[in-house]
């Protein structure tokens, strides 16, 4: 008997992918690089943010909708990423850069004095004249694209083992993980860190060997590049809760007790579905930040991973569209209202400035979600009637 293709048993995955593909095609058109112009490099480099994004909040949903654990930690995972990513970004550009000012002087320089010259350049800022450890591989972009993968992947795999190992769950298990974010972002704030502590990692926005294109070009290029990343982990995710291992996931998050009784490695199961879930947030974040062009220890505070919490749940917890729906629409209304291009409230005494209130509009929102629409924006979906499975 012919199995039928996964994408048709579970239809909300091409609904998705097939809106994804219909977006990506429209900003396309709209660029200045490859259609009419009418939509600014800027505005595109946005909507390639909000992919990233979408993803990572696809990521927090497997781990918070399906298995149950609120992990206040995410955005570690996400920073990681970005900060793997932008090691070869920062350093291949300095190394460009320098080249050019040494090729200048009548004696050439050689392989040690180039490298000296790069890590000044580089670290001179924090007072440092060492190539950090950390920065072994930062010559090399394959190496750097394996590390972007490994390093969050290795970090959730131990924490997740400690933690899962010792059967701690709920709030406690919450707690941790915000503990685990703060220790990681206090001390990649000190300068002796190896990554250049406050200052961060700037410039990203400029790729090494592709100078002659312009960002019109690149935040496409971008776009693309977030736009498959949402399609592949999207899909990844809803296989991933679907069929017997979703079902055993899902037990896990109803009833971990009995799911134990009955003989499952309740362990193994929780450390497969982080371990995963922290690499698609560290590829979102990879991707992320050389469209933002800059990274610091700020962006893995623990209130960035409540923000995604925030999102999934507006948006609709265990409902992977859901985790989608709620992280473009926030982010989008973000960007908004703190642009300040939402007009402002004139109530008798006081104006009420979105750029001030946005913060406290979204805590709100979330509150009333949470009461009294606890299926989030994606209860609505549910709503309508339809064949298949839900994902």
């Amino acid at each position: 008997m012919t199995r039928t293709p996964f994408v048709l048993r579970h239809p909300s995955v091409l609904v998705v992918l097939a809106v994804l593909a219909v977006f990506t095609a429209a900003v396309t058109a709209g660029s200045a690089a490859y259609g009419s112009g009418a939509i600014p490099v800027s505005m595109i480099k946005l909507l390639g943010k909000t992919l990233c994004l979408a993803l990572a909040a696809v990521a927090m949903d497997l781990v918070w909708g399906y298995l149950g654990i609120l992990s206040l930690g995410q955005m570690a995972f996400f920073g990681l990423g970005g900060y793997m990513i932008g090691q070869w970004l920062m350093y291949a550009r300095t190394e460009t850069i320098v080249a050019a000012q040494l090729a200048q002087q009548p004696i050439p320089a050689t392989a040690q004095e180039l490298q000296d010259a790069v890590t000044n350049q580089i670290f001179g800022v924090v007072g440092s004249s060492d190539l950090p450890l950390v920065w072994s591989f930062a010559h090399s972009l394959t190496l750097q694209l394996i590390l972007v993968l490994a390093v969050p992947g290795l970090l959730a795999l131990v924490f997740g083992w400690l933690a899962f190992r010792s059967r701690v769950n709920g709030v406690y298990l919450s707690i941790l993980t915000q503990a685990m974010t703060l220790a990681l972002a206090l001390w990649l704030f000190q300068n002796d860190s190896g990554f250049r502590g406050n200052n961060g990692l700037s410039g990203l926005q400029n790729i090494p060997g592709l100078e002659d294109r312009g960002q019109a070009v690149l935040s496409v290029w971008f776009l693309w590049g977030s736009a498959l990343a949402l399609a592949l982990g999207y899909a990844l995710a809803a296989w991933l809760v679907s069929g017997k291992f979703g079902s055993v996931v899902r037990a896990i998050r109803d009833d971990e007790t009995r799911v134990r009784f009955l003989g499952y490695p309740v362990e193994g199961f929780k450390l497969v579905v982080f371990t995963i879930a922290a690499m698609m947030t560290a590829l979102a974040g990879a991707l992320y930040y050389p469209q933002a062009g800059i990274i610091n220890p700020a962006e893995m505070m623990p209130i960035a991973s409540i923000y995604l919490a925030v999102w999934v749940a507006i948006g609709g917890r265990g409902r992977l569209y859901g985790a989608v729906i709620g992280a473009v629409i926030v982010s989008l209304l973000s960007s908004w209202f703190t642009g300040g291009r939402a007009p402002s409230i004139t109530l008798p005494g006081y104006v009420i400035n979105w750029v001030d209130w946005w913060q406290v509009a979204l805590g709100v929102t979330f509150v009333l979600v949470t009461l009294f629409a606890p299926r989030g924006i994606a209860g609505v979906v549910d709503l309508m009637p339809r064949k298949g499975g839900r994902a």
